[in-house]
């Protein structure tokens, strides 16, 4: 079940206080019961969808996977299968390689993966391998709404954020599929009408001024997936013009620093905090919700303004499905704006999560084409033949790498400096899904599952790592391009034999090349390169990447890279038969936290001695408390 809240804003304009409060709280209840998307006479089916993912195959007992062991210890040791031979072969490279076109033909996605170490055998087998694990029916299993979070009896349905209005759910997902649209589309209509009342400055602030800075205040999924987006979208010109003297930042750790350099250049009387947490209990998000509440009520007591009710009602608003709390913290009931508990963190980006504060910065249209973006690659996903799917093809490249090449670092690397923070929200898009140590089923998995995932913009990255993957260790790596510039600048052909662009993407057309190829001991000694520096200078080439050529990063763009890489993670979990949903693994830390948090809290109030932990832990926490005294 969920819960969605714009509805509330119909009751709750008129008065605020204890009468239209409660009576938000009930209609919400109400609206809760009766969108519940298990109905009775759904049930057994839903129960037989989710028995599919414990009944398929594990990928580990069938014999494409030991064929495909072998094939890996052949990539390994034959010498005519080093990828400088192998990217000779024209026959072979034009089989390794999708491309995928919006309906219009204005845009396309080229993966080009010929420089990964397969051949049309090893593909073959990787095909045969999904097949015998189910991976379309999986695949098809999301897509209905079954609840293949297993573990926490949900479903995963972030790709119905994207879907448009009128768009036909109900024919896959009966019963449900249509109120799904409905709820979807009542909050993306609440955002529409919220933001834009902000933007035109018909909502205003304690002092009447216009609300122009944006706090966005939360963490994991809430920031990296909306600063991401943020980032890629400044250069855009439809954006940067939307933007035009707004500011939009991004709160999370709860370093007071962080605090700090957030708000030390803005207004309080222009700001808008956005308070972004699903229980409204994340500890992180809490204080720094607490702090920068305390900084806009003092801004504002400072102008004169006394009603700390009426600031928080005009300056703080909140994604959340806690309603009870968020009033308490002083929201107005109209100003929450909710999602859905089939929406994960690291997937929440295109709900309200990222929706409304990049509405507030870039406006709704804008968002709206990043959402038609994310769509347009959902119906690839689910629609395109495997041997022709790119968030597949990357998704069982990624599984070859990982289980049977042995490889265990994985380089994102775009070249916009646009995406710089792309890297970075998809290492926990990833590394939060596929980190798992047991199958679906809780037995230890014989392998070990997901990558460490990282990267940086080209041509920045040559510049930081680049050495290690050339010379050092194997890091598969995707490179994304772009035929268009953002900015395109072109000092003159009397001065400049390429446009900066040009410049950029020659490095983008070499470094694969670089990387499969390398340069052997014998081209050193044709070039006369002197002995002493020869075996310096080899680079042994072999290391594997792919290549992702669109025509342009814009909105829709953006919306289209981030559901191929939100769905080339599904497609790994679904292949290694584990939940790529849930997320265990951050709670233990969580809950130590709480402990050393009250040891501090005595400590500082009451001079407690330290106690209850090991003698390592025990010395750093004296050392920590004494300083200073």
């Amino acid at each position: 079940s969920f819960s969605f809240y714009p509805s509330i804003i119909t009751f709750c304009i008129f008065t605020t206080g204890t009468i239209s409060l409660w009576f938000a709280i009930i209609v919400n209840l109400s609206l809760a019961s009766s969108s519940t998307y298990s109905s009775t006479s759904n049930s057994s089916s839903r129960i037989r969808r989710s028995g599919n993912i414990f009944s398929t195959m594990k990928c580990n007992e069938v014999p494409q996977f030991t064929a495909l062991q072998a094939s890996a210890a052949e990539f390994q040791s034959d010498e005519k299968l080093h990828l400088r031979n192998l990217i000779g072969d024209s026959s072979r490279c034009s089989g390794l390689a999708a491309t995928h076109s919006t309906d219009n033909g204005a845009r396309k996605i080229i993966l080009d993966y010929s420089r990964q170490q397969v051949d049309g055998k090893t593909m073959e087998l990787l095909f045969d391998l999904a097949d015998k694990v189910d991976l379309s029916d999986k695949r098809h299993e999301m897509r209905i709404g079954s609840k293949i979070n297993a573990t926490e009896g949900r479903s995963v349905l972030h790709h119905s954020l994207r879907m448009p209005k009128g768009y036909d759910y109900e024919s896959l997902n009966p019963g449900e599929g249509k109120q799904i649209m409905e709820d979807v589309h009542a909050v993306r209509d609440a955002m529409q009408i919220f933001t834009e009342k902000v933007r035109k400055g018909e909502f205003l602030g304690a002092t009447s001024k216009p609300l122009k800075n944006y706090v966005c205040i939360g963490i994991g999924g809430s920031q990296l997936g909306p600063e991401f987006v943020a980032e890629a979208l400044r250069a855009d010109a439809a954006a940067a013009k939307a933007s035009e003297g707004r500011t939009l930042r991004f709160l999370a750790n709860v370093d007071p620093v962080d605090f700090e350099l957030c708000t030390r250049d803005l207004d309080p009387e222009e700001t808008l905090l956005v308070v972004i947490s699903k229980t409204f209990t994340t500890a992180e998000t809490m204080l720094n919700a607490r702090t920068a509440k305390q900084w806009i009520l003092k801004g504002l007591n400072a102008k004169g303004v006394t009603d700390d009710a009426h600031i928080a009602s005009k300056h703080i608003i909140a994604v959340s499905t806690a309603i009870p709390k968020c009033v308490d913290f002083g929201i107005d009931p109209s100003n929450i704006f909710g999602f859905w508990s089939w929406v994960g963190g690291r997937f929440s980006v295109c709900s309200a999560v990222g929706i409304l504060p990049l509405s507030l910065m870039y406006s709704y249209d804008v968002l709206s084409s990043f959402l038609d973006g994310a769509h347009d690659m959902d119906e690839h996903f689910f629609n395109a033949p495997l041997r022709e799917n790119i968030p597949v093809l990357l998704g069982l490249l990624g599984v070859w790498n990982s289980t049977f090449l042995n490889y265990e670092t994985r380089a994102l690397l775009p070249y916009s400096q646009a995406l710089k923070r792309l890297p970075a929200h998809i290492q926990q898009v990833d590394m939060e899904s596929n980190g798992k140590r047991v199958a679906m089923d809780g037995s230890i998995l014989p392998f070990s599952s997901g990558e460490i995932n990282f990267g940086e913009p080209g041509t920045n990255g040559q510049h930081s790592f680049y050495q290690l993957m050339h010379q050092g260790r194997v890091v598969p790596a995707d490179f994304i391009g772009f035929m268009e510039s953002q900015a395109p600048i072109h000092l003159g052909e009397d001065t400049e034999p390429v446009s900066n662009h040009d410049e950029l993407m020659s490095n983008f057309f070499a470094q694969p090349d670089a990387l499969a190829c390398g340069k052997t001991l014998t081209d050193l000694e044709q070039e006369g390169v002197s002995p002493e520096l020869r075996p310096h200078k080899v680079f042994e080439g072999n290391r594997p990447s792919s290549s992702i050529l669109m025509t342009k990063l814009d909105a829709f763009a953006i919306g289209q890279l981030l559901a191929i890489y939100e769905h080339r993670t599904a497609v790994q979990g679904f292949v290694w038969g584990l939940n790529s949903f849930d997320q265990w693994g951050v709670e233990l830390g969580k809950v130590l936290a709480k402990q050393v948090r009250a040891q501090l809290s005595a400590s500082r109030k009451g001079g407690a001695q330290v106690q209850g932990f090991n003698s390592s832990t025990s010395k750093l926490l004296e050392a920590y408390l004494a300083h200073g005294k």
